[in-house]
């Protein structure tokens, strides 16, 4: 057969580099279009770009195209086609429809037309037809629709090329190797992997960049153990064409194993996806080649002798809350570039340009692409020194842009005792402790040094402090200094972890800066508080009304355990805003467990029921713990269970003999409630901590604490025994308690008692009084 017209498919933004490819294949006639290439070749070309192409989706060999001012021209232009001539009445088939068109709008109906009429074609010739399979057909027909065009041909791969047979066909990675090929090409692998340059993707998923690169650096052809082709039941086909090329492919194949290959491997934060990984590569056949670690990518260091690539598809923060940890994820891996890997080059393909800005560092160019539909962006960075670094080459079609302004900025208590359970918690975690590792000496970080020293002087205070009070959570920094607007707890769970909430910048801020800044502060945390980056747990706080802080931000469920003053609180640090635990109120809760004996406590807006585990171990007769949300009445449910407490399931009707209850009511409602009985159940000790603001569609009305304080005090003060005390805090900026309409109860601020060492700076929001009657 002579040269003939073919099409290869290829994800948008990819056909400049697959004309390429196909033109070192032997095609003529090149040419670009939109989401594939055009080009002439015989049969050994179209064997070829079938077998070795690493970006074509499929190979086409069109055979006819015929205008379609309807649906009816369908069928008369497939039956125009001697389709006998193609493949045998024992053949399978299947029709495979793409594109558009405004005169045949339901695809289903447009392949039946073209089924309909290769089916009559057989039966006019033999009587009968050719069965249909859609799952594994021997031959596969294609049918684009071009508006008012159509084009029909023969698929000569028979699926889609990115298969390569190494990756399960019931798991879809969020990456085709089709794409991880281009990405790697337009990164500049293929001249690194000549200079046996290392390969690190830090953030690898299933595996696919790095076993792409693999096969490029052993010369491996994509298509060599794909088991079924498209063109093994067309009637042309040349069994001895094929088999020699395959035969070469594995002769390369076995040259590139033996020559010196360069280090490449795959890191992730997920043991399992690692496992998925490996067994992605053993199904390539490279394991052995091949190099996997569990590690957090903001750890990540340098691998091989040499610079080399570093090259990621990081997550596009597609669920719910999870905006804050993508920046983050970003922040940390741009100084982790930024440290550590001077002299490499590095490639970020994202389907958010919009935080490319995250990593701080210079485009060196900047290419668009797309997975599937989605738009995307493929950043590269040439970490070299700039006094050092050649210039980088810049296709036409791409414009340096800059991601970074690149304008340089320069009275303690007696010490309370260890709990019993604290002094356990210390011992097993010593006992089960691995050996220390020696790592390599950190780089100096560079940026965000005020903030560091700053934070370093705060640490070494509140460090000594907390030992001696024998706190394992609290606040390290808080909006110390102006430019680096964030909040930092330390929260000793089974390991520390860092709550990081970043304060929203005013308007006045330069956006540039702000990013800038928060990058350094992530940065420095990391490296002064001795955590990865997958135990900083970072949050935006925007200026919210009602319920929207505790709002649920994720589904991970994953609670972990912290110790405060002898009491066991669970903590969750991804799911909502907030932990579960209010560091400022602590000075408070222990007040209360410590004047709890023997006492009947009332818990309002108990949020998750610290405050009332706090009185149960100090030995309150009984605790009533009443708040609107289910989600956090089981949370205070589970608390209580934590410290050996029985407590009712808040989804049942509570005992009034049980001596821990959880009611799930309107603070407000249930207190006018209360009052009003004649014969009030009274309590010794009284918590009411309200919202700022609360409209929750679960209230009827709102409840406003500056308004609606009094209201709140007064019926609070109805339900206290003649010696009883009530608590009343706040968090509202600018609150003014009303002592004139609370005027016969002695009222006393207790804000300067009720602030620990680690919330005395800056001046809090927290405020807090005793009242009595």
């Amino acid at each position: 057969m002579s040269a003939f017209p073919l099409f290869a498919t290829c994800p948008k933004g990819v056909e400049p580099l697959l004309a390429a490819e196909l033109a070192t294949f032997g095609a003529t006639d090149v040419k670009e279009r939109n989401g594939g290439v055009s080009f002439t070749g015989e049969q050994l070309v179209a064997y070829r770009a079938c077998l070795w192409s690493r970006l074509a989706i499929r190979v086409l060999m069109p055979l006819t195209t015929f205008p379609l001012p309807d649906a009816d021209a369908l069928y008369t232009g497939a039956k125009a086609i001697d389709w006998t001539d193609l493949f045998e009445l024992s053949s399978t088939f299947a029709i495979e429809v793409a594109g558009n068109s405004p005169n045949v709008t339901h695809t289903n109906f447009a392949g039946l037309k073209v089924k309909d009429a290769i089916a009559d074609v057989f039966r006019e010739k033999f009587g009968e037809r050719p069965n249909v399979d859609a799952d594994s057909p021997n031959i596969r027909v294609h049918l684009h629709m071009d508006k008012l065009n159509a084009t029909l041909s023969l698929d000569l791969a028979g699926d889609s090329l990115h298969r390569r047979g190494y990756r399960s066909r019931s798991v879809e990675a969020p990456l085709k190797e089709n794409l991880a090929a281009a990405i790697l090409i337009r990164a500049g692998w293929p001249a690194l992997m000549e200079q046996n340059a290392p390969l690190l993707d830090p953030m690898c998923g299933s595996g696919t960049l790095v076993i792409e690169a693999a096969m490029m650096a052993m010369d491996i052809a994509p298509g060599l153990e794909r088991l079924r082709w498209g063109f093994e039941h067309w009637l042309e086909h040349k069994p001895k064409v094929w088999n020699d090329l395959v035969a070469e492919a594995r002769a390369r194949k076995a040259k590139g194993r033996a020559k010196k290959l360069p280090l490449m491997m795959g890191q992730d934060l997920d043991a399992s996806t690692i496992k998925s990984a490996r067994l992605n590569a053993e199904r390539a056949g490279l394991e052995k080649y091949l190099q996997w670690q569990v590690m957090d990518a903001s750890e990540m260091r340098p691998i091989g002798e040499k610079a080399g690539l570093v090259v990621v598809n990081p997550p596009y923060g597609e669920r719910l809350g999870a905006e804050a940890e993508i920046i983050k994820l970003y922040s940390l891996f741009g100084s982790a570039l930024k440290m550590r890997f001077t002299g490499w080059k590095a490639s970020v393909f994202t389907g958010r340009a919009d935080l490319g800005p995250r990593i701080g560092l210079r485009t060196s160019s900047i290419y668009a692409l797309f997975n599937g539909a989605l738009p995307c962006k493929l950043l590269n960075f040439d970490l070299a020194p700039r006094t050092m670094a050649a210039p980088v080459a810049v296709e036409p079609e791409v414009a340096e842009i800059d991601v970074e302004n690149e304008v340089e900025e320069t009275n303690e208590a007696p010490a309370a005792p260890l709990s019993p359970w604290a002094k356990a918690m210390a011992a097993k975690k010593a006992a089960a402790a691995p050996p220390v590792a020696v790592q390599p000496e950190p780089l100096p970080l560079t940026g965000g040094e005020d903030f560091g020293n700053r934070l370093r002087k705060n640490l070494k205070h509140l460090t000594k402090w907390a030992k001696r009070e024998g706190v394992s959570n609290y606040r390290v920094y808080d909006n110390d200094l102006p430019e680096y607007a964030v909040a930092v707890d330390i929260y000793e769970a089974d390991a520390r972890h860092v709550h990081v909430q970043e304060y929203a910048a005013p308007k006045t801020i330069d956006p540039v800066k702000a990013e800038k800044r928060l990058r350094e502060a992530l940065s420095q945390i990391q490296q002064i508080l001795e955590v990865p980056g997958s135990r900083i747990h970072f949050k935006i706080r925007r200026a919210q009304k009602g319920t929207a802080q505790y709002q649920r931000m994720d589904q991970q469920e994953e609670f972990l355990e912290v110790e405060e003053h002898g009491c066991r609180l669970r903590v969750n640090f991804e799911d909502y805003l907030d932990t579960g635990l209010f560091l400022d109120h602590r000075p408070l809760r222990y007040r209360i467990q410590q004047e709890a004996i023997g006492a009947r406590f009332l818990n309002l807006f108990c949020y998750t029921g610290s405050a009332s585990v706090h009185a149960a171990v100090g030995g309150a007769s009984q605790t009533t713990s009443v708040d609107l949300s289910n989600t956090y009445l089981i949370w205070a449910q589970r608390n209580l269970e934590l410290n050996g407490f029985y407590a009712e399931d808040p989804d049942r009707r509570s005992s009034q003999d049980n001596k821990h209850r959880l009611l799930r009511a309107d603070c407000i409602f249930w207190l006018r409630e209360e009052a009003a009985k004649s014969r009030p159940t009274l309590y010794d000790l009284i918590l009411c901590d309200p919202p700022t603001f609360s409209n929750s569609k679960k209230m009827e009305g709102t409840l406003d604490t500056q308004r609606d304080h009094v209201e709140l005090i007064t019926l609070c003060s109805k339900l206290l025994t003649p010696a009883g005390k009530l608590y009343f805090s706040t968090n509202r900026r600018g609150f003014k308690l009303d002592t004139a309409a609370l005027e016969g109860l002695k009222i006393k601020d207790i804000t300067a008692q009720t602030l620990g060492e680690d919330f005395k700076r800056p001046p809090p929001m927290h405020k807090a009084w005793s009242i009595e009657l």
